[in-house]
């Protein structure tokens, strides 16, 4: 694990300056229950720097990576750091336990795919889960990998809870003003505007029942109106979370 820790450190200095497409995907059934993933591929990064990488890794970076593992076991590896959080923080983490992080790198393919999983009994069971997510960087030395989809990722300065009714679904992400305003004031944020501007933010929900409409315009259905897919750039994720904001309804 420390062998695949050091390599995507490397690959995800580089993975930022680079188009990657992320994919929210969530699966609801018939009793609410479900999974929810975060997608990662950053195959355009390996087109780009697989030469640099195979530079930096020697001899590992030849080898495919086909790894799998929860944060369950990386928690467990981190007790110590994990003890010296603030309680508040701990109970965060805890929410990330059941997560299972999937990545398959291949230099000689151009591939580099990474996945953020869990199940869920209900969509309520998600609140913040992204945001939570990047509070895996306060444990003691985390690095990119610590947090599977890259340093800061989920942190947009916004609430984000999930609702179903099974009549109505609603993704809504509520944000923090105050936040906002500090991070526009900071001349790094034009360069993180820099670093996503060609990199795209994909959501992707598949329902029990037949989708009657979505309030927004741009959304596209699958063949049994059950699936809807709706693309935005990883800049509007970033600065403008509740351009994701929308509702479906549903057929009875």
């Amino acid at each position: 694990m420390v062998k695949l820790y050091k390599l995507l450190s490397f690959s995800f200095l580089i993975a930022t300056l680079t188009s990657c497409t992320f994919t929210e995907n969530i699966t609801i059934n018939d009793n609410g229950s479900g999974k929810f993933s975060v997608d990662m591929d950053g195959s355009a990064l390996m087109e780009m720097a697989g030469d640099q990488i195979g530079n930096q890794m020697g001899a590992d970076a030849k080898k495919d990576i086909d790894s799998t593992f929860t944060f369950k076991q990386l928690f467990e590896e981190k007790k110590d750091s994990i003890a010296k959080l603030s309680p508040e923080t701990q109970k965060e983490l805890k929410k990330l336990e059941n997560f299972v992080v999937t990545t398959k790198m291949s230099a000689e393919k151009k591939q580099f795919l990474m996945t953020f999983a869990t199940d869920f009994k209900n969509v309520n069971e998600l609140q913040d889960v992204l945001q939570t997510a990047s509070a895996l960087q306060k444990l003691e030395g985390a690095s990119a990998p610590v947090s599977p989809l890259g340093n800061g990722f989920g942190n947009n300065n916004s609430k984000l809870s999930y609702t179903y009714d099974g009549k109505k679904f609603t993704r809504k992400a509520t944000i923090d003003q105050q936040k906002l305003a500090e991070i526009k004031k900071d001349s790094a944020a034009d360069m993180s505007k820099m670093m996503f501007a060609s990199s795209n933010y994909i959501i992707k929900y598949h329902f029990p029942k037949k989708i009657k409409k979505v309030s927004n315009p741009n959304a596209l259905f699958s063949e049994d109106r059950k699936s809807v897919t709706i693309q935005y750039s990883f800049t509007d994720y970033m600065e403008n979370p509740d351009k994701l904001n929308f509702d479906v309804e549903f057929e009875k």
